[in-house]
């Protein structure tokens, strides 16, 4: 069965393979640093409401087994982004909390940006999550461009 024309038209010609594939890797690269992300910034909120941040709480909060984030809490201190003290938990260094930091405020953005169109407080909390990943720094310029022209910044 063919095809309607409409769903088979393009506004501009297909890209190159070079500049086509520019934007898969940049998503793959979002990726794999994502989870990263979202273990140093939970964290950081876990010690910043609570004072620590216990690996039992972390699995709880991302709904993963504990060995799974024993695994990353591994990965994390030999990045050097977490130090852990036995019986105490697990800390950010320098490094983790400058992260942690960067990634809160595009969340921060990103949601505000997401609110400021019109969408429900909880949706726009959940789709930041996944959306603070993979913007580029031009569009997130953009969005809080956005939003300080509306004095929502």
């Amino acid at each position: 069965m063919p095809r309607s024309r409409q769903a088979t038209l393009r506004d501009e010609p297909l890209l190159d393979a070079d500049t086509h594939s520019e934007g898969f890797r940049h998503t793959r690269e979002a990726r794999r640093g994502a989870l990263i992300e979202d273990y140093v910034e939970l964290i950081a909120d876990l010690i910043d409401d609570g004072g620590e941040a216990r690996q039992v709480d972390i699995a709880a909060r991302l709904g993963v087994a504990q060995p799974t984030v024993a695994k990353m809490l591994r990965r994390l201190t030999q990045d050097q982004l977490v130090s852990r003290k036995p019986y105490r938990g697990v800390f950010l260094t320098d490094a983790g909390r400058r992260i942690a930091d960067h990634i809160r405020a595009r969340h921060q953005t990103v949601e505000a940006f997401l609110r400021s169109l019109g969408v429900k407080a909880e949706t726009a909390r959940i789709d930041a999550e996944g959306i603070e990943h993979h913007v580029s720094a031009e569009t997130l310029d953009a969005f809080r461009r956005h939003l300080d022209e509306r004095g929502k910044l």
